[in-house]
């Protein structure tokens, strides 16, 4: 099978982590990949910030489960409630991808950076899941001052995040695929 598929097929979400930090050169590896990702018009719009500070992220994770808490789906308030659940799983490094909000399409262009991160993570053997907590400060007072408080460049938001660190499980496997979703459009 193709590397490339392999890695595809291969990567799940994980959520539980070693409290190793990942090493610097894999790291600049995982966030290269984000760089290179597809943007719209090619402007490469997103600005990538690199977490590995357990306060920082505790207190983003307090924040967006207190914005859970209010919203009107009811997962969402659940994790909210939930005094065990750490939105980023407590993982030892977390990149947070911000996107220039008057770009062509800031929404897409992190979320291919996001992919990207996540397949690179998984080639390197370090384990990762997507994470939309960041999405959500911006609705509170103190959510903005977070925001803030990541020094993000003038005119970008958080759209999603993706958690990183060495996996505690292994020999994850992917669900069967659903059939039927697939349309061809031939030339007849």
């Amino acid at each position: 099978m193709n590397e490339v598929m392999k890695v595809i097929k291969s990567r799940r979400s994980i959520r539980s982590f070693s409290d190793e930090q990942i090493k610097q050169e894999e790291l600049d590896l995982i966030v290269e990949a984000g760089m290179y990702a597809p943007s719209a018009a090619g402007k490469q719009a997103w600005h990538f910030t690199v977490v590995q500070n357990q306060r920082v992220l505790d207190e983003i994770s307090l924040e967006a489960k207190r914005i859970y808490r209010s919203m009107d789906i009811e997962f969402l308030q659940n994790l909210g409630s939930n005094e065990q659940f750490h939105a980023f799983f407590h993982a030892p490094t977390v990149i947070i991808i911000s996107g220039a909000v008057n770009s062509i399409a800031p929404n897409s262009d992190c979320a291919v950076a996001a992919q990207n991160i996540m397949l690179a993570a998984e080639a390197l053997q370090i384990g990762s899941c997507w994470v939309s907590a960041v999405a959500v400060l911006s609705q509170t007072e103190q959510g903005k001052k977070i925001i803030e408080s990541l020094g993000l460049p003038e005119g970008y938001a958080p759209f999603n995040s993706i958690v990183l660190g060495y996996k505690k499980a292994e020999g994850l496997t992917a669900p069967a695929r659903r059939e039927g979703v697939v349309t061809y459009i031939r030339k007849s």
